[in-house]
């Protein structure tokens, strides 16, 4: 098995990356858990757990039963127990972790329904399944096109054939409930398999399809990330970021993930600093709070007649000041406070001579001018003899 970018050898394993099916190019280590006790043996008289967990195209894993004792490790092709036929998949986690991950997502590993693992896949099972993932794009191409004719307002955003080829999952979004039944019926009667269709959010369409973020990295719903948490745009604010919903959203098109990532860490400093909507009072008038400066524990401040003359105190001041007016004191102005702020520009490098400064190139070269040889050029032209014929 193998990404669509590294395909698959004879033996089963990819070409491209030629590690058991981890590279890092489209999905072969989507949602991974590193296998942390592999190097442990387990105590005497202990069996290992008979559950694997198994993970199909793109990211959707499912736990199986291993009853006939096959030996498997991480990246072995199994054949597997589905509603009718045999599927076939990549072993991604065994042993006790395997037991972690099912208490994690709620499965119960003592149900005597756990789907069971057949075999190990063989070359023919593999042959089989390789052909009908080629299949995938021509397939999803022809069923957007059947759904843009019976006028669907849906996306056919990806499908996945079962092992043996009789099955094919569409997976599609939509922002309304679609009666499909005629697309069923006209597919199946297209493509001669059995159709089912599963609707998907669109945090889940880019969790299975992936891509690259915003950061430059791959996508956290399509390597790491299990699980979605609500994110409000009340968490961008509370980080002073811009309010531009382009640059919040993700590939999804929601509000991307990691802004909830800090946002704990700013909450907590925010307990120390005073409000958004802090005032303060002195005998030059009133000032409001422009911005706010977490890390250099800085507020701006500008007088209600002066928006544009930005006054920086720090917490410590902006608190003094506080306290003040709570006494219904006025400080003179904040002119004061933020002379007390200046700070000299210390130089952080200096070479070995002391002489060369590393700002020295950001000033541009003055340019020599050149009228003077061309009124020369323009002059040695006039005096030129003209020759008549």
């Amino acid at each position: 098995m193998g990404c669509s970018s590294c395909s698959t050898g004879k033996d089963g394993q990819p070409k491209g990356c030629k590690s058991n099916g981890t590279c890092g190019t489209d999905g072969c280590n989507k949602l991974t858990v590193f296998d942390w006790l592999s190097n442990m043996s387990l105590p005497n008289g202990e069996k290992p757990f008979d559950c694997v967990e198994v993970r199909f195209k793109n990211s959707r894993k499912e736990f199986f039963r291993n009853s006939e004792n096959v030996s498997l490790s991480i990246g072995d092709i199994v054949a597997t127990q589905a509603t009718s036929g045999h599927d076939v998949g990549m072993v991604t986690l065994t042993g006790e972790l395997v037991r972690v991950q099912m208490k994690k997502k709620k499965e119960d590993y003592n149900n005597p329904e756990l789907p069971k693992i057949y075999r190990k896949a063989s070359q023919k099972d593999i042959d089989i399944w390789q052909k009908c993932r080629d299949r995938e794009e021509e397939i999803k191409k022809r069923a957007r096109e059947i759904a843009i004719v019976l006028k669907l307002q849906m996306k056919i955003s990806d499908v996945e054939f079962q092992g043996d080829g009789s099955k094919a999952t569409f997976y599609y979004t939509a922002e309304e409930r679609v009666d499909f039944r005629q697309l069923i019926k006209d597919m199946a009667k297209a493509f001669g398999i059995r159709i089912e269709m599963r609707q998907i959010g669109y945090r889940q369409e880019a969790q299975r399809l992936g891509g690259i973020g915003s950061c430059g990295r791959e996508l956290c719903c399509s390597t790491w990330l299990t699980d979605f948490r609500s994110v409000s745009t009340s968490a961008a604010r509370y980080q002073q970021l811009s309010l531009n919903p382009q640059k919040l959203a993700g590939q999804c098109g929601k509000l991307k993930c990691c802004l909830n990532y800090e946002l704990d860490v700013y909450l907590d400093a925010l307990k120390d600093f005073p409000g958004q909507d802090t005032k303060l009072f002195t005998e030059k008038g009133m000032a409001f709070c422009q911005k706010v400066d977490i890390f250099k524990a800085s507020l701006w401040f500008s007088y209600k007649d002066e928006p544009a003359n930005w006054h920086v105190l720090s917490k410590d001041q902006v608190l003094e000041v506080l306290e003040k007016n709570k006494k219904r004191e006025k400080v003179a102005s904040l002119e004061e406070y933020a002379v007390d702020n200046v700070q000299a520009v210390e130089k952080v490098f200096e070479n070995v001579v002391g002489q060369d400064s590393l700002t020295r190139f950001d000033t541009p070269k003055k340019r020599r001018s050149n009228r003077n040889n061309k009124k020369k050029k323009r002059s040695n032209y006039k005096k030129r003899p003209t020759n008549n014929a």
